[in-house]
C-alpha cells in the first residue's frame, strides 16, 4: 500500500504544479531513502534540474526531466508525496525529503515507515531499470487483455492471489484490489494460478479493470497512512467488497466474509462466491 490507484491519484494532482518547474532546492533528509547512493549527491545532481512530466508505471512516480533523467519514487508501505507544503512540515519529524521549486513552493516527501525509495535514472536507463524487475503490462492499458494475463499465469503453481502480488502479471496491483478483482471475478485465492481456465481468466482480467478504475474514482483507499498529494483521505474504503471485512456479510449472497493467508499476505474472500476445490 499505497497501489496503483493511490499512486495514480497522486500522480494526477501533481502532475499540474510540477510540470514545467526547475527545482531549486534539493534537501534529502533521510539517507534510506537514496541508498545505496548518498543522498548529499543525489540531492546536487536534482537540483536545476526542470520537470517535463509525472507519470507513473505500476506503484512507481516516475518524473521526468528535460535532461532525459527519471527520478523513480517508491512509496512503498506509507510514503506520500505532498504539493503544496503542509503548514507546519518543518517540524514534522517523517518529512524524509524537502524540494522547493522555482515558484517558491516546496514539495514534501512523507513517510512514517521509512520504506520508501528515490532513484535517480540517467538517461536511457528507464526501459532496462523496469525489465530487469519484470514489471508486467499496464492493468488499465490496451497491452493487458486475457490472452496476456493468461499467458502469464500459465503453468504457475502459486495461489493466484500470489500470482497477482509479484507484479509480473500485472503492474501495480496489490493486496487490496487483488482481493476486490478477485471476488468481481468469483475466483478463489488460493486457486493454483496456472489452473485457472479461459472464463475465469477473462473474469479476472475484467475484475482487476473494474477495481483498479473504482480505485481511481474514489481517489484511492485511506486505511492506513494514504493521503492524496493535497493531504485529503480517499473514499475506496467505503466502497471494500471484501477486503478488511472478515466476518461480515457478502453484499452480493450474504455469506460472511472469510480471512486466510495466501503467499503470506492477509486475504479476504466469500466462500459461497468465490468457492474453492
Amino acid at each position: 500500500m499505497p497501489e496503483l490507484p493511490e499512486v495514480e491519484t497522486i500522480r494526477s494532482a501533481l502532475a499540474p504544479g510540477l510540470t514545467g518547474r526547475k527545482l531549486e532546492r534539493v534537501e534529502i533528509l533521510d539517507p534510506r531513502l537514496t541508498r545505496p547512493e548518498p543522498p548529499e549527491l543525489v540531492a546536487a545532481a536534482l537540483e536545476r534540474e526542470r520537470v517535463s512530466a509525472v507519470r507513473r508505471r505500476g506503484k512507481y512516480l516516475v518524473v521526468v526531466f528535460e535532461s532525459g533523467r527519471h527520478l523513480l519514487v517508491h512509496l512503498r508501505m506509507t510514503g506520500n508525496v505532498l504539493h503544496p507544503a503542509p503548514d507546519g512540515h518543518e517540524n514534522d519529524l517523517h518529512v524524509r525529503a524537502v524540494v522547493r521549486l522555482d515558484d517558491g513552493s516546496d514539495v514534501v516527501y512523507h513517510d512514517v515507515r521509512r520504506f520508501g525509495t528515490w532513484e535517480l535514472l540517467e538517461p536511457g536507463e528507464l526501459k532496462e531499470y523496469f525489465a530487469v524487475r519484470r514489471l508486467g503490462p499496464e492493468p488499465l492499458g490496451r497491452a493487458f487483455t486475457a490472452a496476456s494475463l493468461g499467458g502469464a499465469l500459465e503453468g504457475r503453481r502459486a495461489p493466484v492471489k500470489a500470482a497477482l502480488l509479484d507484479q509480473r502479471a500485472a503492474a501495480g496491483v496489490g493486496n487490496i484490489y487483488a482481493d476486490e478483482a478477485l471476488w468481481y471475478a468469483r475466483v478463489h485465492p488460493l486457486t493454483p494460478a496456472g489452473e485457472l481456465d479461459e472464463e475465469q481468466v477473462a473474469a479476472l482480467r475484467d475484475g482487476i479493470r473494474k477495481a483498479l478504475r473504482l480505485g481511481i474514482r474514489r481517489q484511492g483507499a485511506s486505511v492506513r497512512n494514504y493521503r492524496g498529494a493535497d493531504g485529503l483521505r480517499g473514499r475506496m474504503q467505503d466502497e471494500f467488497r471484501v477486503y478488511g471485512r472478515d466476518g461480515e456479510p457478502c453484499e452480493r449472497c450474504g455469506t460472511a466474509i472469510v480471512k486466510t493467508r495466501a503467499g503470506g499476505r492477509g486475504t479476504w474472500y466469500c466462500p459461497s462466491c468465490q468457492p474453492g476445490d
